[in-house]
């Protein structure tokens, strides 16, 4: 019995190794990183309800700019949350179950183009789920106060 084990063992060793490996092939290249000039990562992003931080701010980035408080930050959230597949923007799922804690009276909508997609996402505070969503893209969006 040990002896079949190891036959077993070390055939599927053997084809394993012999087998090619599997290349995903290289990943698409968004627009704004082919050093045209021409940046496709363009935001505006509205603040109300949230004294200090109220206005309309532009964010680009790859190179970062615009009128956002925090751009490069900003532009540097945003990449660490940009993943093949997801959405960074995508609203909370309808069946999703939510604490009803009420994070304040801020909201916040975000326009343009990210990643060469279109964007146009609308934030509050009114529960736990958009609370965490929220704070989830600081600093692109303000801390609430």
């Amino acid at each position: 019995m040990l002896r079949r084990l190891a036959v077993t063992a070390a055939a599927s060793l053997t084809a394993l190794a012999a087998a090619p490996a599997a290349s995903a092939g290289p990943l698409p290249v968004p627009l704004s990183l082919l050093g045209d000039g021409h940046t496709e990562d363009r935001l505006t992003v509205t603040i109300e309800h949230n004294p200090g931080v109220e206005g309309k701010y532009t964010l680009e980035c790859h190179p970062a700019g615009g009128s956002h408080p925090r751009r490069q930050q900003a532009c540097d959230k945003l990449d660490s949350v940009t993943t093949w597949g997801k959405d960074p923007f995508a609203p909370v799922p309808k069946d999703q179950f939510c604490t009803m804690i009420y994070g304040g009276p801020a909201t916040a909508h975000i326009t343009g183009s990210w990643a060469g997609r279109p964007v146009d996402a609308t934030y509050s505070r009114a529960n736990g789920c958009e609370v965490s969503r929220w704070d989830n893209l600081v600093p692109v969006l303000p801390s609430a106060r």
